[in-house]
């Protein structure tokens, strides 16, 4: 065996004593400020998510025509149900306005109820892509 030299012995016991040495750089404290923005913006695509299904739901029709007529329809269809989602939608040559995401004809029926008092030619539909 080879014996330790003065040198090597004092290279050794310098390293050691380094790794030894306690590290204080993980003991810092790290603080996170979230925007109130990003957490509506997280329950609104939750929302999102639980609403999507692929062809399986039901929605209202509550208007077909120009552009103009569509956009103050949808408009006073959201002052009056504030709960339902609704949407424009473009089909050549008309816009038509639909309104929530029903997974049940039962569903879609119970609120058709109400709809129909302020919008008699109201019909249900079933979208397909």
């Amino acid at each position: 065996m080879k014996k330790i030299s003065k040198h090597n012995l004092l290279y050794f016991f310098i390293v050691s004593s380094f790794l030894c040495i306690k590290s204080n750089g993980q003991d810092a404290k790290t603080s996170v400020s979230v925007d109130p923005k990003i957490d509506q913006l997280l329950k609104e695509k939750r929302k999102l998510n639980n609403s999507l299904f692929l062809n399986e739901g039901y929605k209202i029709q509550i208007f077909y025509g120009n552009s103009e007529d569509s956009k103050k329809k949808l408009q006073e269809f959201n002052r009056e149900f504030k709960d339902l989602d609704s949407t424009i939608v473009f089909n050549s040559p008309n816009y038509k306005v639909w309104v929530g995401n029903f997974k049940t004809r039962i569903e879609v029926e119970r609120v058709m109820i109400d709809i129909k008092k302020k919008y008699p030619s109201a019909l249900i539909i079933k979208p397909s892509n």
